[in-house]
């Protein structure tokens, strides 16, 4: 794992707001270099900050990685991930895109010499199913079909 992560991250309770953006049956994702050499592939979104309104954290966290600006749909479900040293509780909710040009985003928690986003792309999800468990996000290997994804509600462990 990425060291400035564990800094950042490690070894506290992080409450995250991501979101659920399809065009057809592609899912837009994040493609983070959060362990070397390795490939990690998740939905938008980042922490939710003291005093912030869960949308427009989502909002923000979209632009920054996306450059998309989004309406916040519905929410959907909870995920709690438990690797330590991190420890996450993810607020998950479908979203549209209202406007912005899609582009490779940073993270401004990372410093510009050190950014973790590769690639922000809508991926299919046959794309999605082929790729190897520990490049994606635990949420998309819990689920096998694509209505499993966009119907998923409740608590998940991750």
């Amino acid at each position: 794992m990425d060291e400035n992560i564990k800094a950042l991250y490690g070894n506290s309770i992080r409450v995250r707001v991501c979101g659920l953006c399809w065009r057809d049956d592609s899912l837009l994702l994040i493609n983070h270099s959060l362990y070397p050499g390795q490939d990690f592939w998740a939905p938008p979104g980042g922490g939710l900050e003291f005093g912030q309104r869960m949308e427009d954290c989502l909002t923000r966290e979209f632009m920054e990685e996306t450059g998309l600006q989004i309406r916040v749909d519905s929410f959907r479900f909870v995920a709690e991930f438990v690797n330590p040293p991190l420890h996450a509780i993810e607020l998950f909710a479908d979203v549209s895109i209202t406007g912005g040009k899609l582009t490779t985003g940073s993270d401004p928690e990372m410093r510009a010499d050190n950014q973790i986003i590769r690639a922000v792309e809508f991926v299919p999800w046959e794309a999605l199913q082929a790729m190897p468990g520990h490049e994606k996000h635990g949420i998309l290997k819990l689920c096998k079909t694509i209505k499993e994804l966009k119907t998923l509600t409740g608590f998940h462990r991750i």
